[in-house]
């Protein structure tokens, strides 16, 4: 059986998350997107209404997959002290990609108005990564694990932006050190 061509929904999603990821939100026009997906301008209509809505299904899509690698990716690490570390090793391995252009929910946003339908999807984004710090220094004994977490997803953060502004994908294991120094003064 031939395999099915995908539908002109996953088609879009597909030709924006390379666009909107290698080039921005912003610069990519629609013309572009759907030039690339090889489907009618009515479809993107029908299917997304409008661009934004386009971005906001890019986005979705993009975190989908981003807590299915993170999660898949946790599963080799034993203990809570090591998945927590671990967080920073998958980054480093995402951030030595060659089309690694950083978080790709930061750069949306930094293009976005205000209001746009791209900070909800960020704001859950950004939920469920202070979440899962959250519960694996929970899991490790963390005395205030909130407290740890916001610490942690800062540098989490500086990690990425490092790792993508000096092209230097070493950042995040440099902040697993720091990560490291920050769990064992939390649980003692």
């Amino acid at each position: 059986m031939p395999p099915s061509t995908p539908s002109p929904r996953e088609r879009l999603l597909d030709a924006a998350d390379d666009l909107f990821y290698a080039e921005g939100v912003q610069s990519v026009g629609i013309d572009r997107v759907i030039e690339r997906a090889g489907v009618a301008k009515a479809s993107l209509y029908s299917v997304f209404g409008s661009k934004d809505e386009l971005v906001r299904a890019y986005l979705e899509r993009r975190h989908q997959r981003r807590v299915a690698r993170i999660t898949a990716a946790l599963a080799r690490f034993d203990t809570p002290r090591e998945r927590l570390l671990g967080i920073y090793e998958i980054l480093a391995e995402v951030a030595s990609q060659p089309a690694f252009r950083g978080c790709a929910f930061l750069n949306a946003r930094a293009e976005s108005r205000a209001g746009s339908p791209v900070e909800p999807v960020c704001d859950e984004m950004r939920a469920w990564t202070h979440g899962l710090f959250a519960g694996l220094a929970r899991e490790a004994g963390a005395r205030d694990p909130e407290r740890l977490a916001g610490q942690l997803v800062l540098l989490y953060d500086g990690a990425n932006a490092t790792a993508r502004m000096d092209r230097d994908p070493t950042a995040p294991l440099r902040a697993r050190e720091i990560a490291a120094h920050l769990l064992d003064a939390a649980i003692k």
